[in-house]
């Protein structure tokens, strides 16, 4: 019987507080210039001017409403983004297996693992924190949760691996960490590398069109170029990217509905690799809202910067797709890894079908 956990979620979060240290070199700006251009990515001057209007950014502690302010090298800077109703998301997580030092869930579709963007609670790691408050009496134990030590997208689904203790997270980063960095010589020596490394990671996907080949070894670098709604750039197929690594191996052909299910080894773990690398072969996912044939988005081309803002002072959300959409049908089938503190593959594997 399986075991499972979650509280829902409350109908608004909690808001969010940023700080800020204003340096020598940015004394003598004005509130509206700093913001305006330190954060610029966060919204548009408009909405900036909006949030000082509504006193929601403080200077030393004091509310200040005057956007022509002019700061001080030294002086303490809150901004304090009101509490907003966040998109739906799923909140109940299953237990794969635990014990003193791991924890691995399964992951459904469409929730969050880390905050970021609109989704600042819910998250898995907020479930996580509120788990062990609930577990843990004791006041000074309550800064002890579990935490998840990789990533996988909003809307893929299966296999989390999270650390228990601050020895377990270390060293599973530096398992993850491990086989990224050797990706990039020859293939020999990457596919020699699989029998040295302690965590392994094999995905099923539904993907477009039908291969001939059994197996295929996709060797794609992966880089990133701006794209509108995403700060700090898109992830896509580039010669000049970052060395990444997957193996494909086809499960389930269906010629009729001209799609496949197959199953892929990644030895990298680049930002969305699967989905690009399967794209850039001419068989993205299916349902992807986001990548096409090539590796690349739908949509590429530039767009003006749009200056309108929400109600929060905020960008509006972008029209067009963004990473964290869901749609597409990739779930984290199986992970084998030695196990971080006895060093043995007592998690040899852990598997949810």
């Amino acid at each position: 019987m399986s075991k499972t956990f979650g509280v829902p979620w409350p109908d608004f979060n909690d808001g969010l507080t940023y700080n800020d240290v204003v340096s020598a070199s940015d004394s003598e700006l004005t509130l509206i210039d700093y913001y305006s251009s330190k954060h610029k990515n966060s919204a548009p001057l408009q909405g900036w001017l909006q949030r000082i209007n509504k006193g929601q950014i403080t200077v030393d502690g004091t509310v200040v409403t005057e956007p022509k302010t002019i700061l001080r090298a030294g002086s303490k800077l809150v901004y304090h983004r009101l509490p907003w109703q966040e998109p739906d998301a799923p909140y109940l997580l299953e237990i794969l297996y635990e014990d003193d030092d791991v924890i691995a869930l399964n992951k459904p579709s469409g929730l969050q693992v880390l905050p970021g963007g609109l989704f600042q609670q819910r998250t898995v790691l907020t479930q996580l924190q509120w788990r062990a408050n609930k577990q843990n009496s004791l006041p000074a134990c309550q800064e002890s949760h579990s935490v998840p030590v990789h990533r996988l997208g909003r809307g893929t689904s299966g296999i989390l691996l999270c650390a228990k203790t601050k020895l377990a997270k270390t060293r599973l980063a530096a398992y993850f960490a491990d086989g990224t960095s050797v990706v990039g010589g020859n293939r020999d020596a990457d596919m020699k590398s699989r029998t040295m490394r302690k965590i392994s990671k094999i995905y099923r996907a539904l993907v477009n069109g039908i291969l001939d080949k059994d197996e295929i070894v996709i060797e794609q670098p992966i880089g990133m170029v701006q794209y509108p709604g995403v700060a700090k750039g898109l992830y896509v197929a580039s010669p000049s990217g970052k060395p990444a690594l997957s193996k494909v191996s086809i499960l389930e052909r269906d010629v009729q509905g001209d799609h496949m299910i197959v199953q892929v080894e990644i030895q990298s773990g680049r930002p969305h690799q699967i989905r690009i690398h399967l794209s850039f072969i001419g068989h993205p996912l299916l349902g992807d809202p986001l990548y096409v044939p090539g590796g690349q988005p739908k949509c590429c081309d530039a767009e003006f910067t749009n200056e309108s803002y929400a109600l929060d002072g905020g960008y509006q959300r972008p029209v067009k797709p963004v990473p964290g959409d869901c749609g597409y049908h990739l779930h984290a089938h199986q992970l084998v890894l030695s196990h971080p503190t006895t060093n043995e593959e007592s998690i040899e594997r852990i598997i949810w079908c």
